[in-house]
């Protein structure tokens, strides 16, 4: 039987000597989370830090046997095996990581949510070494421009002070409606539109049939998963290509093809 891999797309995953680590907040506690390197998968460890009685997060576990299909992506996928993400229980994260990824590339994005969470947000000790939680909504708020500026923030801080007013006002409403609920409700934000809302929904949720799944990484991934294939360029044509290939498996692909890209783009050195 193959060992799960877990997926380390999100910022809050730092490498260290022992594996990876990352810390979560919850609407009751703060956890930090350990991913192991087993030698061929990965073990995760979630352990309580502050807080009591809290739900541990949930980690979910897509295991690529299921597919339909004897296309070359399910092919591809199949022999990478299961994989296993770690569902943001952190809405006003996810908003904000969503936010720090617009336009920009990953490897960016992820260097900058991390200064901005190391020099204003919370550390937590882990098992496997420091992690960081991103600023809460009042402490962006707290923030002066120089700061945005000095962080390499600037173009995010209109953004971010916008998303931080609104989940304080809002967050409770939203955390109880249903996903496409919410990828359609926090659309009113200005500047969050239909990518930075399905992506945080996803997020939270591991349903990737809500991810913006047209987007320059699927289909990047899926180029490379089977070069031989037709894909459209444009992301309209694209989208109904694979909507078709996947059917009603379009979260578990989409999940997978991101998983797998997200391993041959960094080699999990994140």
């Amino acid at each position: 039987m193959q060992q799960t891999t877990v997926m380390l797309d999100h910022p809050g995953w730092i490498a260290t000597g022992v594996g990876h680590a990352r810390a979560v907040r919850t609407e009751s506690g703060v956890f930090a989370v350990v991913c192991r390197d087993s030698g061929g998968g990965h073990v995760v460890e979630i352990d309580l830090v502050e807080g009591a009685g809290a739900a541990a997060p949930v980690v979910d576990v897509v295991d690529p046997a299921e597919l339909d299909g004897g296309d070359a992506i399910a092919a591809g996928l199949r022999a990478a095996g299961p994989v296993s993400r770690l569902r943001n229980p952190d809405l006003w994260d996810a908003i904000a990581t969503s936010i720090v990824r617009q336009v920009i590339r990953a490897g960016q994005a992820r260097k900058l949510y991390r200064e901005f969470s190391r020099v204003h947000g919370e550390h937590v000790h882990t098992a496997a070494g420091e992690a960081l939680l991103f600023p809460t909504p009042d402490v962006v708020l707290s923030l002066p421009d120089e700061e945005f500026v000095r962080l390499g923030m600037a173009f995010k801080k209109r953004p971010l002070r916008t998303a931080a007013e609104a989940y304080l006002e809002l967050g409770a409403k939203w955390s109880e409606l249903p996903a496409a609920d919410l990828v359609a409700e926090i659309q009113s934000v200005p500047r969050i539109g239909p990518w930075t809302a399905g992506a945080t929904v996803a997020d939270v949720t591991n349903d990737y049939a809500l991810y913006p799944f047209a987007d320059l990484a699927v289909r990047t991934w899926a180029k490379r998963l089977a070069p031989a294939g037709s894909w459209p360029d444009d992301e309209p044509r694209f989208a109904q290509v694979w909507q078709e290939l996947a059917g009603d498996q379009l979260s578990a692909r989409t999940l997978l093809t991101l998983a797998w890209g997200v391993r041959h783009a960094t080699g999990v050195a994140l």
